[in-house]
């Protein structure tokens, strides 16, 4: 019998690949000078968090609160309208519970070791951003310092340990899997970080419009599917006990805030601030906004929203025919899915939608300046307008964001610069979505079925 060849390295051998394999990785950094700068900026901030976790003081809010709702689920407590703290019942879905449940046994419940947790998140959601940001590039080298000047997002992640921080930071690891044309893994943490805190709906539209770009309705079905799963498998010792009491308290989405924390709408008389009519004219024009822009801007090169809405119908009549006719036969998907979407229609599209959402919310807390920081940068150099007046829109908003407590001029300012970068994003010329060379039968295929 022929003997088989075998590959015997010596150990000076594999040590000189490893070294040539790491030599080779540096001058990629080195080479590259946004990479370095975006390493850099990471380093600093990290050395920035140490020092303002050691020396600047730790201010509570919601963490005493956490700990009691968390105390109260580890002690067997099932029904959510129970669930309390010193603020307030629980709100939250069930991803919160397992989460703090987690920190209160690192912790103790103690708060400097909780702070030093949250400092380890903050580098690692930062560190995320940065690869989101060098992934699309769309920013300058210089300006991916911006994403670590905010005084209140420091302050929202090691001061104050908000479970914002977590949603945010699961986001970012979802949308990374979107850019990587990961859906189904993607959606599933998305469905993670919405089980932290339901802002993350915000993202929900946009992304559904992606998916529908991505793939086919069995795609679409089958992603949205296995998110929904999460959900269940989460709330599962709540749905089988009180079912009512969870769905109504952690997916509430008719919560009125208190008009004293409103950031945004502080100008706004109170009796207006709390009515229905208010809440439902910010719903209107939230909507409104999200189609006229998947219609005239993300769906541009598709023929409108309407026009991918019939490609998608025709797709699927396509398959459940051919599956009829040829039931031994298996489909060829590959001909009726989308083509492969560039990273930075991805990245546009989702942090447009989340952003209209933030300027039509009724009330912006502290906190959720979380939900929208890190793509502040993005969406200003998405605009046409020249550096200066990104920078300056930049520093308002961050100025108005730490204005404690807000009042009527910060918040009209921090509106008004809400919409003119809408404004500055609706002047954007679309970006063309696909990968250019992928998958072109299927627009071939769509064309010739209707």
């Amino acid at each position: 019998m022929p003997r088989q060849a075998t590959d015997i390295r010596s150990p000076a051998a594999v040590a000189s690949e490893v070294a040539r394999k790491h030599d080779s990785f540096i001058q990629k950094i080195v080479g590259n000078p946004k990479t370095s700068f975006a390493l850099a900026v990471l380093l600093a901030d990290a050395i920035l968090i140490s020092l303002i976790i050691s020396y600047v003081p730790y201010t509570k809010i919601d963490w005493d609160a956490y700990m009691s709702q968390v105390s109260g689920f580890l002690g067997g407590e099932r029904d959510y309208s129970k669930l309390k703290g010193d603020t307030g019942p629980l709100v939250y879905p069930a991803g919160f519970l397992y989460i703090y449940s987690a920190i209160q046994y690192v912790t103790g419940s103690q708060v400097y070791p909780a702070q030093v947790l949250f400092g380890l998140l903050y580098m690692v959601n930062l560190g995320m951003v940065l690869l989101i940001y060098l992934k699309t590039d769309v920013l300058p080298w210089w300006a991916l310092c911006l994403l670590s000047l905010s005084k209140r997002v420091h302050s929202i992640f090691v001061l104050r340990l908000f479970n914002d921080c977590f949603a945010t930071t699961l986001f970012h690891a979802a949308l990374i899997s979107f850019l990587y044309q990961n859906w189904h893994l993607g959606l599933i943490i998305f469905s993670g970080a919405v089980s932290v805190k339901m802002n993350v709906l915000l993202f929900a539209p946009p992304l559904l419009l992606l998916l529908m770009k991505a793939m086919d309705i069995s795609g679409v079905i089958s992603a949205g599917a296995g998110a929904a799963l999460v959900q269940i498998l989460l709330g599962l010792p709540f749905l089988l006990s009180h079912p009512v009491e969870y769905l109504s308290k952690a997916f509430n989405l008719g919560r009125v805030f208190i008009h004293f924390w409103s950031v945004n709408f502080k100008f706004v008389p109170e009796r207006v601030f709390v009515s229905k009519g208010f809440a439902l004219f910010l719903l209107a024009a939230h909507l409104i906004l999200l189609a006229t822009f998947a219609h005239y801007r993300w769906c541009r090169h598709e023929g409108g929203l309407f026009s991918l809405l019939h490609s998608k119908l025709v797709q699927m009549k396509l398959k459940i025919s051919y599956l009829s006719s040829f039931p031994l036969r298996p489909f060829d998907s590959h001909n009726s899915n989308s083509r492969v979407l560039r990273t930075e229609h991805i990245a546009t599209t989702m942090f447009v939608g989340n952003f209209i959402g933030i300027v039509f919310a009724r009330s912006l807390h502290y906190q959720f300046y979380s939900w929208y920081f890190y793509s502040l940068p993005y969406l200003l150099w998405r605009t046409p307008f020249p550096t200066w007046l990104r920078l300056i829109l930049f520093v308002i908003v961050e100025f108005c964001w730490n204005v404690f407590p807000s009042n009527d001029y910060s918040s009209i300012l921090l509106l008004g610069a809400h919409l003119t970068i809408l404004a500055g994003l609706w002047m954007a010329p679309p970006e063309y979505p696909y990968v250019e060379g992928t998958n072109e039968k299927s627009a071939n295929i769509e064309k010739k079925s209707s």
